[in-house]
């Protein structure tokens, strides 16, 4: 019988829609609404023209291409970041369990750098500058951030830590019969709506004038999002705690969220003050750069 201070796991069927054999599940939709709903958003962030100043502009074709290209570096950089970084000695003995996708095992870090690997890549094919593309991408992110980590929610996975005290804890089916915080929520809510916000109001302010302030100001945002959360959120089974010991409710030890977290908050803090300084900013002569400062 589940504690007092617990709510129930909502039933709710991971699969959102089957059609005979085909079955397409919540956490596929979360990725399909993630990446539909950045790409609306880029496209209207492409088309003020007012956000860019001397840098050059990408065409709404171009943010209609390279919408594959992140797709394609998400899944990719995702599965292999799982592999390498969460659970390689179990894929080294059964390598073909690395094709497995549908039994789960997805890396944020590793997707990360996948996309940001696919958007470089895309920069440089089509001329066009890679910090920009970077911005653009650091902006609608949350998007897939927060639908992501929704499903995370309702698939009943990467649950939290026990939370005997904590009202509005929840009993998952596969977390035992002890009261979790409900991490996944706490992620959604941080990671997606809260950084959301946060890049919503960083390109009304700074455009993308300056090529890689808002990429910093994301990476820097998330790290320290994820780091928070990561304090609600059970360390993988199969690493558990790196460093330290879990102490209280919280907890004290580093986990492997927290510790891939340092380098994205090291390398977003560089980034904002090299952008802050005008090293990546482009220099162009004329009556461009005098309209181009009454904006800043």
């Amino acid at each position: 019988m589940p504690p007092l201070l617990a709510l129930p796991f909502p039933a709710i069927d991971p699969v959102a829609v089957s059609l005979g054999p085909i079955e397409i599940k919540w956490y596929a939709l979360s990725y399909i609404a993630g990446l539909v709903g950045g790409w609306f958003y880029a496209r209207r962030l492409v088309a003020a023209k007012a956000l860019w100043g001397a840098v050059k502009r990408p065409t709404l074709a171009d943010i209609d291409d390279l919408i594959v290209w992140v797709a394609l570096g998400v899944v990719l950089g995702g599965r292999i970041g799982y592999v390498l970084f969460y659970n390689l000695p179990l894929y080294l003995d059964q390598p073909m369990e690395i094709l497995a996708i549908r039994n789960g095992g997805m890396s944020f870090h590793g997707g990360f750098l996948g996309a940001v690997l696919a958007l470089l890549v895309f920069a440089r094919a089509r001329g066009l500058n890679g910090l920009a593309l970077l911005d653009i991408a650091a902006v609608v992110v949350p998007i897939g951030l927060f639908f992501g980590r929704i499903a995370n929610f309702v698939n009943g996975e990467l649950w939290g830590r026990p939370a005997p005290d904590f009202p509005y804890a929840v009993v998952f089916p596969t977390g035992g019969d002890v009261p979790r915080y409900p991490s996944q929520l706490f992620e959604a809510a941080t990671e997606g709506l809260v950084l959301f916000v946060v890049m919503a109001f960083a390109v009304r302010r700074f455009g993308f004038r300056r090529p890689g302030l808002l990429g910093g100001i994301f990476v820097l945002g998330y790290a320290i999002a994820r780091t928070f959360c990561e304090f609600f959120r059970e360390p993988d089974r199969q690493l558990g705690f790196l460093f330290g010991q879990e102490v209280g409710a919280l907890g004290g030890g580093i986990t492997m969220g927290m510790l891939l977290c340092l380098p994205m908050a090291i390398a977003g803090l560089g980034a904002i003050v090299l952008a802050a300084r005008g090293v990546t900013r482009p220099r162009r002569e004329g009556p461009e750069i005098q309209a181009e400062a009454g904006q800043i």
